[in-house]
Parts: structure tokens; C-alpha cells; sequence
């Protein structure tokens, strides 16, 4: 089943929607870090609230980047995505793993840990990004951007994210949707849509069942006349080069960059978010302490 995501509305407008199927793109996230279990369905998560929360910006120059840090073993997961759906991330340690917690579940805010905050940056080409943050909630990603959504956008909203990893460290369903309540919206059209949330299978169950992301919003908005507005194709696309590269080396200093000639050897830097490695000699080097 092929990666998509929806915009929509519902009731009017007074709902607004964005849902996507993310299974491929989190396969991909997660075999370019090698993620244990636990480790996958963090970056995982975090990966589609990033093409979730990066579809609503504006500008195709525009980037959103989210960071969730608990002090757990994860030690961190950062995303960085942008308005046409495409996303990047990885986790601090990817081998993070812990027994299921008293669900049954992994243990996902187990890893990621609560004594911390997720921070989100919002880069629209201004002198100063807008950056959120707030303390972490729980843990367990969906409900901490609900909660940043309603704290620090005061924009109540439901946000739904699952990652059904299988025994072979593979993800067989992966999904999510963030649902707000637009300025004047009935307070008992709120109530109904918590109360279908809660009754509702897990997103990763329908999705494994075979449902599309738009029969789960079907099924949610259900005599709400959702209307889909848009949709997108998001995916796994890191957006390092070799320049970008060069140019964070001249950032360091001359000073810098001559030490490392001087150590006479080939230096080798890998990107975080898609591990592709870029090698340069001392010659190379040479050459960019001559642009400064």
C-alpha cells in the first residue's frame, strides 16, 4: 500500500484534518538507523507527526523541525520536514529497546523519557525561527503534541500516531492524524469526535486490516461530511550534499581546518539523518581553507 497523505475538513470547517499512511517511509527511516523495536516505533511516530505537523506549513522554503528529548535512553529523536511531505530524522541511540510496557505495548515512553520537552522550530526564512516548547507530557509523542498544540498554539486538538513494528524489526502498519477544533466550534461536536476517538481500534489496527487512511477518516467523521481537500505523497528524503557539507566545514574556522590538514588524514563525515559519507583528503581541505 502506497504512502499518502489527506487534508480535509469536517463539519462545516469547524474541523480541520490532516491524516496520512506512513508505512514505507518509516521502513526506510528505520533500516537507514538499524532501530531495535522500541527504537522504531519512536523515530517512527516522531517521523509522521513530522509529515503530519510539516504539511501545515506554508512556504515549500519552509521547515519544521521537532525535538524530543526525556532523558531516556533513546536520547533524543529530532525530525526535520517540510511542506511538500518530506521528512527526515533519526534517533540518538537506535538500539533502544525495553520490555512491553503494562499494555502490552512497547515501551515507547519508556525510552524517550519524561524529564525533558519537545521543542518545535518553525523556519520561515525570518531573522528568528518560532520555536515551541513545553515539558514532556508523557512520553509517548501523540499526547505531547496534542498537549503543545493546546498549550502553546491553543488549538485543542487530537493527535493519533502508531508504528506496528513485527518480530523481524520490519513495520507492518504505520500511520496518524492530527484532527482540531476550529474558533467557534460546538462544544458537543468536540465531545462526539473524543468519545468515536476512544472507541475506535488503534490506527495501526485498521491500517493492518487493510483500511486506507481514508476509511479511518471515514469512520471517524461519520455523518460529519468530511471533505477531502488535498493529497500528498510523503517520503523518507534526506536533502544533505556534499556543499552543504563543505560549507558546515569553512563554518569551523581556518584554524580548525588546518589542524586537520596537518593530521594528514582523509576525513569522513557521515550524515545523521541518511548516513550517506562524504570523504575528504587533506587536499580537499586545502582547498576550503583557501575559500575562507
Amino acid at each position: 500500500m502506497q504512502d499518502k497523505l489527506i487534508r480535509a475538513i469536517a463539519h462545516n470547517g469547524d474541523i480541520r484534518v490532516i491524516g496520512a499512511q506512513t508505512t514505507n517511509l518509516v521502513n526506510e527511516g528505520i533500516s537507514i538507523h538499524k532501530c531495535a523495536p522500541t527504537a522504531a516505533a519512536a523515530l517512527g511516530r516522531m517521523l509522521t507527526a513530522g509529515v503530519l505537523m510539516g504539511s501545515t506549513l506554508k512556504s515549500e522554503k519552509d521547515k519544521l523541525t521537532l525535538k524530543m528529548d526525556g532523558g531516556g535512553i533513546a536520547k533524543g529523536v529530532i525530525v526535520t520536514a517540510s511542506s511538500d511531505c518530506k521528512v527526515k530524522g533519526y534517533i540518538g541511540n537506535p538500539d533502544a529497546h525495553l520490555p512491553a510496557n503494562d499494555k502490552g505495548k512497547l515501551d515507547v515512553s519508556g525510552i524517550i523519557g519524561k524529564d525533558g520537552s519537545l521543542v518545535v522550530i518553525r523556519d520561515m526564512g525570518l531573522k528568528k525561527p518560532y520555536v515551541g516548547q513545553i515539558p514532556i507530557y508523557t512520553g509517548e509523542i501523540g499526547d505531547d503534541i496534542a498537549y503543545y498544540y493546546t498549550t502553546s498554539e491553543q488549538t485543542p486538538s487530537a493527535v493519533g500516531l502508531g508504528v506496528l513494528v513485527e518480530p523481524n524489526y520490519t513495520v507492518s502498519a504505520a500511520g496518524g492524524f492530527i484532527i482540531q477544533m476550529m474558533p467557534g466550534a460546538s462544544e458537543m461536536v468536540a465531545d462526539i469526535l473524543m468519545y468515536r476517538l476512544e472507541e475506535i481500534p488503534s490506527i495501526t489496527q485498521m491500517l493492518s486490516e487493510g483500511k486506507t487512511i481514508e476509511d479511518i477518516l471515514k469512520l471517524i467523521f461519520e455523518d460529519m461530511n468530511l471533505q477531502i481537500l488535498e493529497e500528498e505523497k510523503p517520503e523518507y528524503k534526506c536533502d544533505c550534499s556534499r556543499d552543504k557539507v563543505e560549507k558546515a566545514l569553512i563554518s569551523i574556522g581556518k584554524e580548525e581546518l588546518q589542524n586537520i590538514v596537518d593530521e594528514n588524514k582523509v576525513e569522513e563525515i557521515a550524515c545523521q539523518f541518511c548516513s550517506t559519507r562524504y570523504e575528504f583528503t587533506p587536499e580537499d581541505i586545502k582547498k576550503l581553507i583557501a575559500e575562507i
